[in-house]
Formats: C-alpha cells, sequence, structure tokens
C-alpha cells in the first residue's frame, strides 16, 4: 500500500508545473558567470522540483529536496550527479498520509532545455531508491480511502458467496495493529444483507516476487468472537486474507515507463517501513 502511494509520488515529481516555475525560475539565475551563480545549476533544478512538489501533496509538515551538480556546467550536458527528496507528513489524493517519505537517484542524464521550461525530461533510464514510513494511525486511515473501500465492498469470489448465500459480502471497520517481527493483527466486520459478522485475523507481512505486499501464516483469531459465530467468522477470515493478497500488486499501479519493486519491510513500533526503487524509462505522461 504504502508503495501504491509512492507510485503517485514519482508520477507527479517528474511531471512538473511549467507554467507556474517558467515565469519565476529565472530570479535567482541572474548572477550565472560569477561567484554568487557559481551553483546556478543545482539552482534551477532546486527551484523547478520544489515548485513542482508544492503542487503534488494535499498538505505537507516540511518538505526537502538537494539536488547535486558539480561543477554547474555539467548540467548543460545534461548531468545531474543526484536528486534527493525527503518530506514528512504528506498527503496524498487528500486521503493517503505517510508519515515520511524519500526518494534518491543515482546519476540522471536530463533534456537542459526541459528544465529551462519547468519540467524534467530524461535522456536514459535511472532509478530512484525510495524509503516510506507509515504509521499505524494512518494505515487505518487509508482503508476509509474510497481507492481501497472498492476493493473490499460488495466483493463476489466464490468463496464469499457460498458463505453468504450468494449475496455480494462487504469487509468494513477494518483496523489493524502492527505488531514486532512484521506480525499484524487485522479485525473487521463482514456484511451482507442484515447480517454482520465479526472477523479477525493475524499474519506475517512479507514480499512476493518483490513486487507484491503478501500476508502469510494467516490466522483465525476467536479471542471476543462469540461460540455460535465462530464457525462463521473463521471461513469469513480466510477469504479476507485471499482478498488481502490480491489488493497490493505493484503490477496493477504501474505508470506508463515507470515499474516499482519492493525490496524489505519491516514493522518498528507503530509505524511499517518500506524500501525499494522504482526504474524509470521515461517521464510518465498520466497518472
Amino acid at each position: 500500500m504504502g508503495y501504491n502511494l509512492n507510485c503517485c509520488l514519482l508520477n507527479n515529481l517528474l511531471q512538473g508545473k511549467s507554467n507556474s516555475i517558467y515565469s519565476s525560475m529565472f530570479g535567482g539565475f541572474v548572477g550565472f558567470g560569477n561567484k554568487q551563480g557559481g551553483d546556478w545549476g543545482e539552482n534551477l533544478i532546486n527551484t523547478v522540483a520544489s515548485n513542482t512538489i508544492r503542487h503534488l501533496f494535499t498538505r505537507s509538515d516540511s518538505v526537502e529536496v538537494s539536488v547535486k551538480c558539480n561543477p554547474s556546467s555539467k548540467l548543460l550536458q545534461g548531468t545531474i550527479d543526484s536528486f534527493k527528496m525527503s518530506g514528512s507528513g504528506l498527503v496524498i489524493r487528500k486521503q493517503f498520509r505517510t508519515e515520511e517519505m524519500s526518494f534518491e537517484t543515482d546519476a540522471v542524464a536530463i533534456d537542459f532545455g526541459s528544465a529551462v521550461q519547468g519540467k524534467i525530461a530524461l535522456k536514459q533510464p535511472t532509478q530512484a531508491i525510495a524509503q516510506v514510513k507509515l504509521s499505524q494511525a494512518d494505515i487505518n486511515k487509508s482503508f476509509e480511502a474510497d481507492l481501497v473501500r472498492k476493493r473490499l465492498e460488495n466483493l463476489t469470489p466464490d468463496g464469499l458467496t457460498a458463505i453468504s448465500g450468494g449475496e455480494p459480502v462487504s469487509f468494513t471497520d477494518i483496523e489493524v495493529q502492527l505488531l514486532p517481527e512484521n506480525r499484524v493483527k487485522l479485525s473487521a466486520k463482514a456484511s451482507w444483507n442484515d447480517t454482520v459478522i465479526p472477523v479477525s485475523l493475524s499474519c506475517v507481512l512479507g514480499i512476493g516476487k518483490r513486487r507484491r505486499v503478501k500476508f502469510d501464516e494467516v490466522q483465525f483469531e476467536s479471542e471476543g468472537i462469540s461460540s455460535e459465530l465462530q464457525n462463521t467468522s473463521k471461513d469469513l477470515t480466510i477469504a479476507l486474507g485471499k482478498i488481502l493478497n490480491e489488493m497490493v500488486d505493484l503490477d496493477k499501479f504501474n505508470l506508463d515507463g515507470v515499474k516499482l519493486r519492493l525490496n524489505r519491510l519491516q514493522t518498528q513500533g507503530n509505524v511499517l517501513l518500506f524500501s525499494g526503487y522504482a526504474q524509470i524509462e521515461r517521464v510518465p505522461q498520466t497518472g
């Protein structure tokens, strides 16, 4: 999920907002050719990236951008040594918040003319190494987002309709608790017509083929569920585990020219840490 959100970040960052930047960016470069303007190349890309990022988030607590290009004249040949972005309290699409997010590229080859126009166009593929920190509270809030809810409501897989007598099943009121050693406890309510059944599971988070977040070793947690509902709740819990395993597949969210991959995830107290990378072949044209 956290990488789902990161895909949107890279797309919007690379597209840029040329109109607002083009009219203002040259104010800092009047010193080109003298000592004060010695870092004009870094200033230019910092201005482009910073203005673009300002339009990316619904709100943010902080955003910092750092571009390295030494000497600055390398930019004329379209070479940047590295690009770093870090931020905290970043809200994307009004509904998805990340506690912290950062990414860093290796050397980047860009079209200098596009940078002057307030855009970033790649001359060759590059990689961005990304890290995302999600708080337990933000994870729970994300289950209320429209993009997530539609994957958990009015579901009709055979395994569910066999339990509900053919009726679509919805999972709501989802609450996640992060546990040590990448374990997670999740509770929810399964409903159809006038029937409401509590479900509860524990599992281990893992990575599958570097593109999927897996919910392994799913176990039914019977505590707090009445004995007459436990058999049905257990069947629904196993079905929910399978649904969760199909939800977070990065290939379903790849952008044109961008491929996302996961390297590692880890629970740490009340936060979930992701690390991975994006292989960027070309600047995306659509989100």
